[in-house]
């Protein structure tokens, strides 16, 4: 009997199975199996010299970090990219990841930097014209045109390179799998023997990855484990802004955003974003409260909207947008309890404008100012911010880097904050309410 070649392989999580089965066992989605080639038998190979490095001697090499040309994007990757980083980046269609990364090779190629920028789904004619219809002027990018992997591993060998770009890794297709591009194995094999080359030839590699549509990068999950930094480009089409964050990053924090504006020559930063996410709101419209966030080291005006209308469930609704949906309910039960708001028969709908997620518990002050100006169908203080946690007692609590958020809220032209008692004095020019309970908080506010 002829043994077995083939193998069914999970989509979304790469297991493998021997026959066809309607649901993955692994990561238990359904209709996920695809029949391929199973991979070759490795080859015996002479067995290399190992090369040890004492980590005392490891520790003496600096971080030297090399800057994008792009501040938004150093912002995320945490100062700039280092030798040897692969970094994956996923987005929708259409969001701007070629846009971003042909950006970013002419950023570095301007600042003396040689970057090979691989079209896997493009010839070099389009990358040229879509070059010339951003201004870009092309030096120190070179371009391949190419799908097969042992070209591309020969250039970056072959080549000093600062970055190498692969747009994207989905179209690539390694001559050692007979599996048709974007499956699972050939994913996973070229990705892994980019990084390998990547690392030894010490250039930096951006990935580029579609996503599925459920939002999560096409491919084995097993491709974000071989990578050192996830990257997710997001928008907010009504704004036409993009959102970079980061999921993974071995070299720098995850709670950095950055921030870009689509435009007609491109992507462009956002120096101010705070001002950027209070353009449209309503001044005197009850339910908006305005909050002083951070996002990793950098603070954030945003704005809070809340909605509260009757209702005719049996089990009012609590919806929530850019806020944790449990945190929602915890507060709106503190509301009820502590400061003594009827919700029991409405529902409550919070969102963050802007496209923001708010994850830290500064929030839940202006959550709670929203929500009570929406019941109570009050506007707020036009130029008052909050911020602070709210306790399941009642009581508010202070939060970190209170000096920042005063800073940014004067700077955007606030002249008051509400928050919790704290020991952070207040800048020339801001009035700071301070108080220590929730119900004392909402009555300072009217």
């Amino acid at each position: 009997m002829a043994k077995k070649s083939t193998l069914f392989v999970c989509q979304t999580c790469g297991a493998a199975q021997p026959k066809w089965l309607g649901r993955c066992p692994a990561c238990q989605s359904w209709d996920t199996m695809v029949e391929e080639p199973m991979a070759p038998a490795a080859k015996g190979r002479p067995a290399a010299p190992v090369h040890k490095t004492p980590l005392t001697q490891a520790l003496d090499r600096p971080d030297k970090r090399r800057p994008t040309g792009l501040p938004e994007l150093d912002r995320v990757l945490g100062g700039g990219l280092v030798a040897g980083m692969v970094v994956l980046v996923g987005g929708e269609p259409g969001i701007g990841k070629s846009t971003l990364m042909l950006q970013t090779a002419q950023a570095l190629g301007a600042d003396g930097g040689r970057v090979l920028y691989v079209a896997a789904e493009e010839s070099a004619r389009q990358v040229g014209l879509r070059a010339h219809r951003l201004g870009l002027a092309g030096e120190g990018v070179e371009l391949l045109a190419d799908t097969a992997l042992e070209p591309i591993l020969q250039a970056v060998a072959a080549d000093t390179h600062d970055a190498v770009v692969v747009d994207s890794i989905q179209a690539l297709k390694s001559e050692e799998l007979s599996s048709a591009p974007g499956s699972v194995g050939q994913v996973r094999q070229c990705a892994a023997e980019l990084a390998g080359a990547a690392k030894k030839a010490g250039c930096a590699l951006f990935l580029v990855g579609h996503v599925t549509k459920e939002g999560a990068l096409a491919g084995p999950r097993v491709l974000e484990h071989m990578v050192d930094t996830v990257l997710y480009f997001e928008s907010e089409p009504s704004m036409r802004l993009r959102l970079l964050r980061a999921v993974k990053n071995r070299f720098g924090a995850t709670d950095e955003v950055g921030v870009f504006e689509m435009g007609e020559a491109g992507l462009a930063g956002v120096v101010n974003p705070s001002a950027l996410f209070l353009a449209h709101r309503p001044i005197s419209a009850p339910g908006s409260a305005v909050c002083a966030a951070m996002s990793g080291t950098r603070p954030l005006l945003v704005e809070v909207q809340a909605l509260v209308s009757p209702s005719g469930l049996a089990m009012p609704r609590r919806q929530a947008l850019g806020v944790d949906q449990g945190r929602l309910q915890m507060l709106a039960a503190v509301l009820a309890i502590h400061a003594g708001l009827d919700l029991g028969g409405h529902d409550v709908f919070v969102n963050v404008t802007g496209g923001v997620r708010l994850s830290e518990p500064a929030a839940d002050l202006a959550v709670t100012a929203a929500i009570a100006s929406s019941l109570a169908n009050r506007p707020l203080p036009a130029k008052t911010v909050c911020f602070g946690e709210v306790g399941l007692t009642g009581e508010l609590r202070a939060v970190g880097r209170s000096a920042a958020r005063m800073a940014e809220a004067l700077r955007q032209g606030f002249d008051q904050v509400l928050t919790a008692p704290g020991k952070t004095a207040a800048p020339a020019g801001l009035e700071v309410l301070k108080a220590g309970r929730l119900d004392q908080a909402l009555g300072l506010l009217w």
